[in-house]
């Protein structure tokens, strides 16, 4: 997971400043992301769905039940439509309906709680590669040995409308 390292471009600079001002230095840690909930690759999906839906989360992490790697991620919202049309049953393994990481070539961007927000949202708007939108960023330790929450777009729009301007 390196991080994405690209030079400001003048018109980035401008967009960069703008959004600094719109934050006033908030960071990750501001959004106050729950505990990230990690389910196993292994476990039945009914059981991830029944956690998803109690703590009302959106996405859940899967780690490795040997080392707690982490593996990839399950989108409720995604898994839900898998069940409505058949392509996954709750009995199923949770491997099954996940999106993997795609660790070889890919570059990854490192969210911790000390990620000021409008890298955050450069994040939720490009990505990692800055072409590529996303809809919610894993927030790790700087050494990326464990998973400390989600932070979703939603969690980004909710800290600017509690946020005085």
């Amino acid at each position: 997971m390196a991080q994405a390292a690209t030079a400001p471009t003048a018109t980035g600079d401008s967009s960069l400043e703008r959004l600094s001002s719109r934050y006033r230095g908030a960071t990750v840690e501001d959004l106050e992301p729950p505990a990230a909930l990690s389910v196993s690759p292994s476990d039945p999906i009914s059981h991830a769905l029944m956690n998803a839906f109690e703590r009302d989360y959106t996405h859940l992490t899967v780690v490795s039940q040997e080392n707690r790697a982490l593996l990839g991620y399950l989108s409720i919202p995604r898994l839900k439509d898998q069940l409505q049309h058949g392509k996954v049953q709750e009995t199923d393994a949770v491997e099954q309906a996940m999106t993997r990481f795609r660790r070889k070539g890919k570059v990854y961007k490192v969210i911790t709680m000390d990620t000021p927000l409008e890298e955050l949202q450069g994040f939720f708007e490009g990505g990692a590669d800055g072409r590529t939108p996303e809809d919610f960023a894993v927030v790790t330790d700087g050494g990326r040995r464990f998973v400390l929450g989600v932070a979703t777009k939603e969690d980004l729009e909710d800290f600017l409308r509690r946020r005085p301007a």
